[in-house]
């Protein structure tokens, strides 16, 4: 894991993402608020439907408007709201300053174009690399850094034919293609083993600390957490519930929503009849409840719950959750 001294290159302050759809508004993100670091890994963590891929879509300005739209809220990336930029203006950074590697290879990378041009794309575009020769050697370069034998042959293949490894450090190619600062992984290690899991990892690690760049890990897996991240935020229902550094959230968690999680961890020491797992399942963003919307499934519950979202409440200097019961 990497310092976590360096100067604030991503700022989000309060933003919310809403879907106006047939059955209502969708409230995928709202109020999301957080910093990121120069050569810091953040963990973005939750079940599915929580607003965890919304919130790095946003990011990128990659929303589908209509019925997407950006409600409010502030994204201070290198000193520009990228929120107010126009969509000229985001193509230029998107890949320079923030770039993203997708959950699936398959649906990131376009079958009918080799590899050699979709990883020399963005650096023609970003570098000004206009030479054939030139794009050729910097795109070689680049999949030599994810660790891709025979770099030059594989150029000419298709995404067909590589395996699922191959292909997910080929997004990942592309995503540090041009040196940005702010890289995004979209549980990027879900459709592969373990074995080849930690060694993305380890790749992750050794790119970050060559180019100081600063990641965004969004993930289902504490384990990845563990390994790989500075900081936790946990998202439930669209919202952050909990944030803090990785020793804190995991020694005292306090969100029901976050022990909850690591609970349904299982340990190889502990020998259970049956797993831990969280009763119910998240609401429906567009049909919010009242109050906080883990109440149904929380076994704390008070009536204060289920009348008035929580504020954050300070668990230690770095460490803050939205609960009634820190009250």
């Amino acid at each position: 894991m990497t310092s976590k001294n360096g100067e604030v290159v991503l700022s989000v302050e309060e933003l919310r993402t809403y879907f106006y759809t047939r059955w209502g508004v969708t409230k995928a993100v709202d109020g999301v608020s957080f910093q990121l670091r120069r050569g810091e890994t953040v963990g973005i963590v939750g079940e599915s439907g929580c607003g965890k891929s919304v919130t790095a879509l946003s990011l990128m300005r990659l929303i589908p408007i209509p019925p997407g739209k950006f409600v409010g809220g502030k994204v201070i990336l290198d000193g520009q709201d990228v929120l107010g930029l126009s969509e000229g203006e985001m193509t230029r950074i998107r890949g320079e300053k923030i770039a993203m590697i997708l959950q699936d290879p398959m649906t990131s990378l376009n079958p009918v174009f080799t590899i050699g041009d979709q990883v020399t794309e963005a650096i023609r575009i970003h570098q000004r690399v206009k030479s054939k020769r030139g794009l050729f050697d910097k795109a070689v370069d680049v999949l030599k850094k994810v660790r891709i034998p025979a770099a030059d042959v594989r150029m000419r293949d298709y995404p067909h034919q590589l395996s699922g490894g191959m292909r997910q450090r080929v997004c990942g190619a592309i995503g540090i293609s041009c040196e940005p600062l702010v890289l995004i992984a979209d549980e990027p290690t879900t459709s592969l083993d373990a074995t080849v899991q930690a060694q993305y990892l380890r790749l992750l690690r050794e790119l970050q600390k060559d180019s100081g760049m600063a990641i965004i890990y969004i993930t289902h897996d504490f384990g990845i957490v563990a390994k790989l991240c500075d900081r936790v935020i946990v998202m439930y229902a669209g919202k952050i519930v909990e944030q803090g550094d990785v020793r804190s959230i995991f020694n005292s968690p306090r969100h029901p929503y976050t022990e909850a999680l690591i609970g349904s961890v299982p340990k190889l020491e502990e020998d259970v009849a049956r797993l831990y797992q969280i009763e119910g399942q998240p609401p429906a963003l567009y049909n919010l409840p009242k109050g906080c919307a883990f109440a149904a499934r929380c076994k704390y519950v008070m009536d204060k719950c289920k009348e008035e979202y929580p504020p954050y409440l300070k668990a230690g200097e770095k460490h803050e959750a939205a609960c009634w019961k820190m009250a």
